[in-house]
């Protein structure tokens, strides 16, 4: 059976924690760090128990880390969690020689996997992960922020739900509209010189266009770089797909990390 730490600090001044899966194996050879998502306002580590857990059947030696959220703490503050946790965790008792790590994230909590891939050379598995701030905003001048569009402005139309949902959360994170920010938010900003094995899951009608997240691969092309992209069919983001994609990013990560020690 998997034990499960929970709340463990790994950030004694923001008083930042993160749930620990141990498997039933107690290895160390095989980490997974799995990012929540929640659009950097909202979301917990807890959200992802089942999902870990279900990792942790697999061997995975689980992480599943907090980090700090908006309005309270603005860009770059998740950022800077996200790679002041694996510092931690790599100077930790948790890491051994040998040890190998992957990420999943979730949403938001994808575009911190970015992040940390580019940085760190992880496997990493993205859901729905946003990538595109700057470019989405100046396309979208004259949508309204609100986390919940249908009752702030009583429209039951999906995409001006969502368009009013990723302004609302971008703008909130960024902590201001300054394009100078924004960019610095958008995924192709981030250091991808040690990028390795990316596997990008998206609906095809995402809360941003497809055609953002195209650019973003275009981008990544344009510097060498390989990655695998998955559309689904439908509308559903990260999440409300997790159950049924949980054992394929997996799996993805498994013959990643076993590629690696080849």
């Amino acid at each position: 059976m998997t034990e499960i730490l929970t709340d463990i600090i790994f950030d004694e001044q923001k008083q930042l924690a993160t749930d620990i899966y141990l498997p039933q194996s107690n290895a160390k050879t095989k980490i997974l760090l799995f990012w929540h998502g929640g659009g950097w306002f909202r979301g917990d580590k807890s959200n992802l128990k089942e999902l870990c857990l279900m990792a942790a059947d697999r061997g995975f030696l689980v992480f599943a880390p907090n980090y700090s959220l908006a309005p309270q703490a603005t860009f770059p503050a998740a950022h800077e969690d996200s790679t002041n946790f694996v510092k931690w965790l790599l100077n930790s008792k948790y890491v051994a020689e040998g040890t190998q790590i992957s990420q999943i994230g979730v949403s938001s909590g994808g575009t911190l996997a970015l992040l940390v891939a580019g940085k760190y050379g992880f496997p990493t598995v993205t859901w729905s992960a946003p990538v595109s701030f700057s470019n989405w905003i100046q396309d979208h001048p004259a949508v309204k922020p609100s986390p919940q569009a249908h009752k702030d402005f009583g429209t039951e139309d999906l995409n001006e739900i969502n368009d009013s949902f990723y302004k609302y959360f971008t703008l909130t994170y960024a902590g201001s509209p300054k394009m100078s920010t924004l960019k610095l938010i958008d995924a192709a900003s981030y250091d991808y010189h040690n990028l390795q094995q990316l596997l990008m899951i998206n609906s095809t009608n995402e809360l941003a266009p497809t055609k953002y997240l195209l650019a973003f691969i275009n981008y990544l092309a344009s510097q060498n770089l390989g990655i695998e992209l998955k559309l689904i069919p439908g509308k559903r983001h990260a999440m409300a797909y997790a159950s049924e994609y949980i054992d394929f990013s997996l799996a993805y990560l498994e013959n990643s990390l076993m590629n690696n020690q080849q």
